[in-house]
């Protein structure tokens, strides 16, 4: 068996992603677990209540500019924009993940709140918001949309100090959009943790066959 330092690019990929995958997994699997036997509770209140604590005109604000960001609409949008730059670059199959990545995901996430039936929590509510509560769609399209067009942005730039400022950024509009959820008092936070580790899941899975399209075409150049 090959050492790990020696295996060859598309292999270290695919450890890694599985990797990936299997924390992602295991930890939707933990949440939806202690969903179903309600367990929830105190972990949620918890963090609401300190959440809470924060809660201010500038702050709110501040956190519906975030929750915007997580929006269908603004990920319709930003998609579009996305999608379009993409193919006028003849980066044709960037875009088809994409696309497919937001799009499935958003599926996805219907398809889990269907399953869970979880209602919203009705405590320091600040917007209305309709539909189930878990996983938190905000959550899932935001690691999966900023999140895949970070790994595609990092494939595009050469300047490392560029790449480390777009994970930054990345990480912080995720975490944001995540927090505004529960701070306007539409999710639980076990919701957007959940939404997190859903959406890593499909996100890695997109990834991980983009990876496999684009090392097949190398291939045959």
């Amino acid at each position: 068996m090959k050492p790990f330092g020696i295996l060859s690019p598309i292999k270290k990929y695919m450890f890694i992603s599985i990797c990936f995958l299997s924390l992602f997994t295991f930890v939707f699997a933990k949440f939806a677990d202690e969903l179903v036997e309600s367990e929830l509770y105190h972990f949620d209140t918890t963090i609401i209540d300190w959440i809470g604590s924060f809660v201010k005109p500038p702050f709110t604000a501040i956190m519906k500019i975030f929750t915007f960001l997580g929006s269908p609409l603004a990920l319709f949008l930003l998609v579009l924009i996305c999608v379009s730059w993409m193919l006028w670059k003849k980066r044709r199959w960037e875009a088809l993940f994409l696309t497919i990545g937001i799009t499935g995901g958003g599926v996805f996430n219907l398809f889990l709140k269907w399953i869970f039936h979880r209602q919203r929590p009705t405590l320091h509510r600040l917007i209305e918001e309709s539909g189930y509560s878990f996983p938190s769609g905000h959550s899932m399209g935001s690691i999966i949309f900023y999140g895949m067009l970070c790994m595609l942005l990092i494939l595009f730039l050469n300047s490392r100090k560029a790449k480390v400022v777009v994970v930054l950024i990345t990480v912080i509009i995720i975490i944001s959009i995540g927090l505004s959820r529960i701070y306007l008092g539409v999710h639980y936070p076990s919701d957007v943790l959940a939404g997190y580790a859903a959406g890593g899941v499909w996100l890695t899975i997109c990834l991980m066959g983009l990876k496999f399209v684009l090392d097949q075409r190398k291939g045959f150049v």
